[in-house]
């Protein structure tokens, strides 16, 4: 493309070389000149990493990633496709992880306004974000801690319509609220054929799960019931617990790795600090 050459043409002999304890080297782009070029151009900074992965180099925000994973890895995490459903207390903080962590494109949807009752434990829940659309506090934010992820936050509930909003994704992120609609959304994502990575809390405890087409996930033994999480009610420690796990599954899939929850299940209590894994 025109545009990738333009870019690659600024880019050219800005580049610096950075050697990691492994012995491996990445070729990094400085993060002032993907700024500088991003201006210069009049690009939105997505075209301008787009262009850095291209030629064979890493930007520089992600260059802390590069220990876990290899320079071929965090161009496929950018170039991959995420489909989160909810951005509440769940989802909030998941995406903010999947932008830290350099997801090129994400789709997310919620059509909920912040309430006090969200300001424990949701991610973009703050006092100038009460009784506003979550979609819209998650795209400002987003776009402040990481401008080159392509985010299309949108304010709606989806229930029966869940096959259009993920079609295209190359995952699938279950970040829904109490238990109803998680099994449609996993059929979902199984007939789309792609994987879905679940998460789910109530009190102290948690549970996570990789569900790739076919395989059974929590959704199929819990039922709809919200009842236990609405009980138990939703603190911070368990959801930031569940979704370290959750994004280190996502990411690995992502970056081509194997999951370690594929089939199974993680199941954590905070309160014992007992964690273990069963087979679904």
């Amino acid at each position: 493309m025109k545009r990738d050459k333009r870019i690659t043409e600024r880019l050219e002999g800005r580049f610096f070389e950075k050697e990691y304890a492994s012995g491996e080297k990445a070729k990094v782009a400085p993060h002032s000149v993907v700024r500088e070029v991003s201006r210069e151009l009049g690009l939105d900074v997505n075209c301008v990493e787009r262009a850095v992965f291209l030629s064979g180099a890493v930007p520089e925000r992600y260059v802390r990633n590069l220990s876990t994973f290899s320079a071929d890895e965090q161009r496929r995490i950018f170039f991959s496709k995420v489909a989160m459903v909810g951005i509440g207390g769940l989802g909030g903080h998941l995406l903010e992880s999947l932008a830290r962590a350099g997801v090129g494109n994400i789709t997310a949807c919620d059509g909920d306004e912040f309430e006090p009752s969200n300001l424990n434990r949701q991610r973009f829940a703050v006092e100038n974000t009460l009784y506003s659309n979550k979609s819209d506090a998650a795209f400002e934010m987003i776009r402040e801690i990481n401008p080159a992820v392509f985010l299309d936050v949108r304010s709606d509930f989806i229930t029966d319509d869940f096959e259009s909003f993920i079609s295209g994704a190359d995952l699938v992120a279950d970040c829904l609220g109490g238990l109803k609609y998680r099994a449609e959304l996993k059929d979902a994502a199984a007939n789309q054929g792609v994987p879905l990575v679940t998460a789910s809390v109530a009190g102290w405890v948690g549970i996570v799960s990789t569900v790739f087409p076919g395989d059974n996930s929590p959704a199929d033994f819990f039922g709809s019931d919200n009842g236990l999480e609405e009980e138990l009610g939703t603190p911070v420690p368990a959801i930031t617990t569940a979704i370290g796990i959750q994004t280190g599954e996502i990411l690995k899939i992502l970056s081509g790795k194997a999951p370690a929850l594929g089939g199974k299940a993680l199941m954590f209590d905070l309160s014992n600090l007992y964690f273990d894994t069963v087979a679904l």
